[in-house]
């Protein structure tokens, strides 16, 4: 058989073969590949318009926080006045929010009535909107008997969670036919960690039944929207809105555990088969606002006849478009079957020696004619051309010189191609690697300076000046800048100023006073903004670094507040010859982070040495007073009229004592035998319940084995005092300054005697 003929049988057979498999493959293949598409077309619409819906719901529920953060300024004036004006801006909020059925804020009442003591009960007041859009003001006192332990509001006085409850059915005249859906968005108020109300609003969700109407991503396809205990908020079929759907469909939901995926908040998919044999394609996506543990879901619903009549056309358009390529490829393989028989033997020398792996000039063949015996050998000459340049390429990559040149024989040179892709991939290895040490050097750096700060920190955390001129010396010399300053907030001054506490320029601290009040010059706009400011053109009168070579301006000047929670303590400005660099600037920040928080706590510290010490110095007078008239006591004893007349002062000062200290006594087994009044209302115990109750019952949980510690020390005969967390019948925890005295009679330890300041409101 001539080889023009083989040519044709086996490419023709073996093209029939590979046609036969690929036209199998490709049709499942593109059926897989249909379904996965429409699929992720139905997931991606479920995203986006959950994201759409979200963004609705993450709208309201942030003006919802931005009134309860601005309600925690309610202290700042007289409740009255607070009342009036926050009334004025829920107002405004329902105006401004046609689809808002109601906004009001709920306040503990033993937060803004100071006559009232119980912890429960609160005041709503607010705006409502009625059945003709009329908005109508609400106020009233709530649970004044007790908190509603099963309620809403409960649960996040309880949690302090943020919350969207489960949507709810309401009609504003009582009847059927005027119901809609609506939902309630309430965020705590609080004070620290302190829950003193919180603010809502009611919200009509007849809006998403527009959205999940218009949502048609296939024919016959819809989609609806769960809330998180599967309640339909919005549907095609409007008469399921408000109804559950483990009561509408209770066989579908346990099988595929609607509800416990909605309420996890993921992402699922399932195919169902309806009660007319109709298998339908379900995609959930969820919808999860910031800082709400209750997540929604949209679910999108595909028929998957719609889907595979999708995909069963294009397959027959991809079996009609294989059959005409077959028929050409047919005709075409004949054709260049017959022309390149011939320059095949020719040239077959010269391949085989190129299959043995011999590549050098002397394969190259010469040639006078221009036919296509011509181009073949010149084509093939070329190609050993390239290859040699090519053999030369890699042996000088492999011997180090990665920048070699190689010219390409045309851009379609594959192997041309992926040479100098290997050789990119080596230079770009190069210079990231060059990157990544840069990258680490400066991260090395970073993180021993933080290191560096953190060990300052905490070396020289009691006084507050020694600590402002270690950081801005350390900090001077770390940034290899010329000079610095550290500007702290002045909190005994009525208006808002920064006193320049630390100077260093120079290798040496300089004593400079200065003080900038809150957006006065770049020290008080970077405090007034709280952001960092980098200057690079710096005004000729603002700064100038003194050397003995001269004066100059610096080329840069850096501002770094020092905040903590937006709570600004202080400045840092550094000034320098050379350019501030980013990680610089972002080392600084981290630091200040951690400065701020120093400050923050040793300005807390100062503060708590200084009411323990006064404590501590009460205590003893107290003590050393009670001593005193338990000698005068037994001295009086001698006589009657002299006895009478000390013990009314003993008496006298003992009242005294009781009015402004908290007091127990505690026998030697630490069981208590005696209290005063402050110490039974603090502790919420009558006399009878705690006579004979241990000291270790008052202790909070967290503190006893410490407390056991105080109590073997009194125990010797020393007084003790520190500030101690104690807790109440109802334990709560109650941070006091205390003072444990041993009380001798006739150098016999009788018992102990607890006096106490009670200083939580103080921190």
């Amino acid at each position: 058989m001539k080889i023009n003929a083989k040519m044709l049988v086996y490419i023709l057979s073996t093209s029939m073969l590979i046609f036969i498999a690929s036209v199998g493959y490709i049709t499942t293949k593109s059926r897989q590949m249909t379904l996965e598409e429409s699929r992720e077309i139905a997931n991606k619409n479920a995203h986006e318009f959950a994201n759409q819906i979200k963004a609705e719901l993450a709208s309201d529920f942030n003006i919802v926080k931005t009134l309860a953060q601005s309600a925690q300024a309610y202290q700042t004036i007289s409740w009255n006045e607070w009342n009036k004006i926050f009334l004025e801006q829920q107002l405004h909020v329902i105006t401004e929010n046609p689809h808002y059925l109601a906004v009001a804020t709920s306040w503990e009442l033993k937060y803004i009535d100071p006559d009232w003591t119980k912890p429960f009960g609160r005041y709503l007041n607010g705006w409502v909107r009625d059945s003709d859009g009329n908005i109508n003001q609400i106020e009233t006192q709530l649970n004044t008997d007790g908190d509603d332990l099963k309620g809403n509001y409960y649960a996040m006085k309880s949690k302090g969670h943020s919350m969207i409850v489960d949507p709810k059915l309401w009609s504003p005249t009582g009847k059927a036919e005027d119901q809609y859906i609506n939902t309630n968005i309430s965020v705590p108020i609080k004070l620290g960690n302190t829950f003193v109300g919180l603010a809502g609003v009611d919200v009509d969700l007849q809006r998403f039944q527009d959205i999940i109407e218009k949502i048609e991503p296939f024919d016959q396809s819809y989609a609806f929207l769960l809330s998180n205990d599967g309640t339909y908020v919005a549907h095609k079929n409007s008469k399921l809105m408000g109804k559950l759907i483990r009561i509408e469909s209770p066989e579908f939901t346990e099988r595929f555990n609607i509800i416990e995926n909605v309420q996890a908040g993921i992402n699922f998919s399932f195919t169902f088969t309806n009660e007319n044999n109709q298998k339908d394609f379900y995609v959930f996506a969820p919808l999860k606002v910031e800082n709400v543990n209750t997540p929604w879901s949209l679910a999108i619903v595909v028929p998957n006849e719609v889907i595979t009549s999708r995909a069963n056309s294009i397959i027959v358009k991809g079996l009609l478009v294989s059959f005409l390529g077959l028929i050409l490829l047919t005709i075409v393989i004949w054709i260049i079957a017959r022309n390149i028989t011939n320059p095949i033997v020719k040239v077959t020398s010269v391949l085989k020696q190129l299959a043995e792996g011999k590549i050098d000039d002397s394969l190259i063949k010469h040639v006078k004619s221009k036919d296509e015996v011509g181009e073949m050998t010149l084509a093939l000459n070329t190609s050993i051309n390239g290859l040699n340049k090519k053999t030369e390429f890699a042996n000088q990559i492999g011997s180090g010189n990665i920048d070699y040149k190689l010219e390409l024989l045309s851009n379609e040179d594959v192997l041309g191609l992926s040479l100098l892709n290997m050789q990119n991939s080596l230079l770009k290895t190069k210079s990231d690697e060059e990157k990544r040490k840069s990258e680490d050097e400066k991260r090395q750096w970073t993180n021993e300076g933080l290191a560096k700060f953190a060990d300052i920190l905490r070396k020289n955390n009691e006084n507050i000046k020694t600590l402002s001129n270690e950081i801005i010396k350390n900090l001077v010399y770390y940034l290899n800048a010329n000079q610095g300053g550290l500007f702290i907030l002045n909190d005994q001054e009525q208006s808002v100023v920064f006193d320049l506490l630390s100077a260093f320029a120079f290798d040496r601290e300089k004593y400079i006073k200065k003080q900038v009040e809150l957006g006065e010059g770049l020290v008080g706009t970077c405090a007034a903004e709280k952001n960092t400011i980098l200057l690079t053109e710096i005004p000729e009168d603002y700064i100038q670094i003194t050397s003995g070579l001269g004066d100059a301006n610096p080329n840069s000047l850096l501002l770094v507040p020092l905040k903590l929670e937006n709570e600004i303590l202080g400045v840092i400005e550094i000034a320098s010859f050379n350019k501030i660099q980013k990680h610089e600037i972002e080392f600084v920040e981290k630091a200040a982070e951690s400065i701020a928080s120093t400050l923050k706590a040793v300005r807390i510290n100062v503060r708590t040495s200084q009411l323990l010490e006064q404590s501590q110095q009460q205590a003893e007078e107290m003590a050393a007073q009670e001593e005193e008239m338990r000698q005068n006591m037994e001295e009086l004893q001698a006589t009657q009229e002299e006895s009478s007349r000390k013990g009314d002062e003993f008496s006298g000062i003992l009242d005294s004592i009781d009015q402004f200290l908290l007091k127990a006594e505690f026998s030697l087994d630490a069981t208590l035998i005696n209290a005063n009044d402050l110490f039974l209302k603090k502790f919420k115990y009558s006399l009878n319940e705690v006579i004979g109750m241990e000291a270790e019952e008052f202790v909070a949980k967290k503190d006893v084995s410490k407390f056991q510690n105080i109590l073997n020390t009194v125990m010797k005969g020393k007084s003790h005092q520190e500030i101690s967390n104690l807790k109440n019948k109802n334990g709560v925890e109650l941070k006091l300054i205390t003072s444990y005295t041993p009380v001798f009679i006739n150098e016999n330890l009788e018992k102990i005697l607890l006096l106490a300041i009670d200083v939580s409101s103080y921190t």
